[in-house]
């Protein structure tokens, strides 16, 4: 069911086991609350990935709402689930940049371009799923091959934190993972579950105190402050023309000051590059099986069958993303905060996604707003994002040990072990003047094509998903 739900009771109470499903709903002032709640909920991670790949977060916000809208009606309403920003996609984006000019307006174009080609796949694959049905995904993905896809992608974003965000403010970023620690931890109710976003505000709080009390920072910002090897002012960024360290403000209220209270947010055209398509297509393998993971954990709670509707969910992810990178926003993908959401309030009901889009959507036209979250301090995006990294990868050990991988095999600790070490690295591979494979890319590759290459050779069948077999 697309609309209509039916009034769960009086609309007002749920009584101990009861749970709201899919299609019904409680009263709408109530759903009006569920649904802010899954716009909080969502919110530090979709801004900060935006930031991240140097994407504009006010824009990633918004059409992470048209998005969620997009997805419910392809999936007719039969899994609740909200998209928004994707992390997979972050290892492939920066190498783009290093790739075609850094943090310009062109390189923005090609980096949605190569965005909104990978959407388009993942959409054509969600297609073959329809038809094909589930079992094909498992048998190119197996266990052990998506719990390396996803590990690498985390661990192998490691050097962000440590090369980019960290240096800038050393003390600010480790207060600011501190305090997300014990957020997440010690509360175990709404606050821990925003406890991302929670911490992201101490922080950036806390910097706004360091300036006004202790003045200013010297450090190294990406794209600031550019000088040759003789001192130099120089650009564009390059082996050449490095970012040097100056005195500046933690937080920085430049745009703020000028941005309108509302208005249009920044929407602008791809450009489509081979080689920068090349960089991001890794990331559809794990787009496949977060969706994947995500509907099963929705099925589960729900206690429905919602094998059918997994080609669906797939395509619809993948339709999602074309939408959002056509006008310059951010790859999306089912988030797994908003099923912790559900899980926690027992309330499936999709009447609350539709409404967190459209507050999502109300979001978006405000640019101050957005110049607000941009002046976010990398430090305090260090101190956040080298717990959610961290996060993504061992989400990938949990596939291996509910799957129960047997890393005794040769077949599955060779090409896995290779591939996690080529994305923390970062391990460059060169393949042409203007075309390399680099950590998060490259190590997906050596996964998925070193363990189908093994398994040929060792001539055997993969294990099936959920096997007692190791």
């Amino acid at each position: 069911m697309v609309f209509g739900w039916t009034k769960h009771g009086d609309g007002k109470h749920l009584a101990p086991g009861e749970v709201v499903r899919p299609d019904e709903r409680l009263s709408w002032p109530r759903m009006i609350g569920f649904g802010a709640q899954h716009v909080v909920a969502m919110f530090g991670a979709t801004f900060v990935f935006p930031l991240v790949m140097g994407l504009d977060p006010n824009t990633a916000i918004m059409m992470s709402g048209f998005a969620t809208i997009l997805f419910l009606l392809i999936v007719k309403g039969k899994v609740p689930s909200y998209l928004g920003t994707s992390a997979s996609f972050v290892g492939g984006v920066l190498a783009i940049r290093a790739l075609f000019g850094g943090d310009t307006a062109g390189a923005d174009a090609i980096v949605t371009g190569a965005i909104l080609v990978a959407g388009f796949v993942l959409a054509l694959v969600g297609l073959a799923v329809h038809f094909l049905g589930v079992g094909v995904i498992h048998k190119i993905f197996p266990p052990v091959v998506t719990g390396a896809v996803v590990m690498l992608i985390g661990f192998g974003l490691a050097y962000v934190v440590a090369d980019v965000y960290w240096p800038q403010d050393q003390w600010v970023a480790l207060i600011t993972m501190v305090v997300t620690f014990v957020l997440v931890v010690a509360f175990k109710g709404f606050i821990g579950r925003i406890g991302v976003l929670v911490g992201l505000i101490v922080g950036f709080l806390l910097s706004l105190v360091l300036d006004k009390t202790i003045g200013q920072i010297t450090s190294v910002l990406p794209g600031a402050n550019l000088r040759d090897a003789a001192g130099a002012v120089c650009a564009p960024e390059g082996p050449y023309c490095l970012a040097t360290a100056f005195t500046h403000d933690r937080v920085d209220f430049s745009t703020f000051s000028s941005a309108d209270l509302f208005g249009p947010p920044n929407l602008f055209a791809p450009d489509f590059r081979f080689s920068a398509v090349l960089l991001v297509l890794p990331a559809v393998i794990v787009l496949i099986a977060e969706n994947i993971g995500h509907v099963k954990a929705v099925g589960e709670m729900t206690g429905t069958d919602v094998d059918p509707y997994m080609g669906r969910a797939i395509g619809a992810d993948g339709v999602a993303t074309v939408l959002t990178s056509a006008v310059g926003g951010s790859p999306t993908t089912t988030y797994a905060e908003n099923i912790g959401v559900m899980a926690a309030t027992r309330v499936y009901s999709t009447a609350a996604y539709y409404i967190a889009g459209v507050i999502a959507i109300a979001f978006g036209f405000s640019p101050k707003f957005g110049a607000l979250v941009s002046a976010t301090p990398g430090a305090v995006l260090g101190g956040v994002t080298v717990i959610l990294y961290g996060m993504i990868g061992l989400l990938g050990a949990k596939i291996w040990v509910e799957n129960r991988v047997d890393f005794a095999d040769p077949v599955n600790m060779v090409p896995i072990g290779a591939g996690i070490i080529l994305a923390i690295g970062p391990v460059m591979q060169t393949i042409s003047g203007d075309f390399r494979l680099e950590g998060i890319a490259l190590g997906t590759i050596v996964v998925v094509g070193g363990y189908h290459l093994l398994r040929v050779i060792a001539r055997r069948s993969p294990v099936p998903v959920g096997s007692d077999v190791t």
